[in-house]
């Protein structure tokens, strides 16, 4: 269903979208003043208000260049819902942390987003690569993609990707005999004990990417 959104605040949507889709980043209010040819940074304000209001865009008070297109917004202009890709994660022993390495935006396919679970997350998901065969038994191989979404609850069972000083792994989440372990599915590793306050989740599994035909 159209929200009837006019053809000018199209406009400011499909900059946003082709900005963050070019070079990875929403664009500033110099960048959209300029783009759209207005006359100053509260006329473009007032076009992202009027996006945010009508749920097509979400920004983050006090960060710069916080702009997120959401479902709603993608829907508006025709253009397919992208996720971010952040890097490289290891399936084996840790490697360096992702967290800043931000490379690009992928977009999801109508049949990923079909998917109910997906759906909800769509604004809390990012992409990772897989480095290595920790996790083969459950069809997760060396260069597969994952859909990884932001979460605060886990429970044992979960494939989550853990972080320590030493970077990142992506691992089965066990809570058993009173511990928790990071679990591989490859029997030629060892399961890690977590030691408290040396290891945080980042996010949890929901999709091999690279698995959907």
């Amino acid at each position: 269903m159209s929200l009837k959104i006019t053809e000018k605040q199209k406009n400011v949507l499909n900059e946003i979208y082709e900005s963050i889709k070019e070079t990875g980043f929403p664009p500033t209010l110099a960048d959209l003043k300029e783009l759209l040819d207005l006359a100053s940074n509260q006329a473009v304000l007032n076009y992202l208000n009027s996006l945010e209001r009508k749920g097509l865009i979400k920004r983050e008070e006090g960060q710069a260049r916080s702009i997120k297109i959401l479902p709603l917004g993608f829907k508006e202009i025709s253009k397919p819902q992208m996720a971010p890709f952040v890097g490289i994660s290891a399936a084996g022993p840790y490697i360096e942390s992702f967290a800043d390495a931000f490379t690009s935006w992928i977009p999801l396919s109508d049949k990923i987003l079909q998917n109910e679970k997906i759906n909800k997350a769509q604004d809390e998901v990012f992409i990772i690569q897989v480095s290595g065969d920790s996790m083969i038994n459950i069809d997760i191989n060396d260069g597969d993609m994952l859909l990884v979404k932001n979460s605060k609850e886990f429970k044992s069972g979960d494939v989550v990707i853990a972080r320590t000083d030493e970077g990142t792994t992506v691992k089965r989440f066990i809570v058993e005999g009173g511990k928790r372990y990071l679990q591989p599915e490859n029997p030629a590793y060892e399961k890690m004990v977590i030691i408290p306050g040396e290891v945080k989740f980042e996010g949890k599994v929901i999709l091999n990417l690279s698995k959907v035909k």
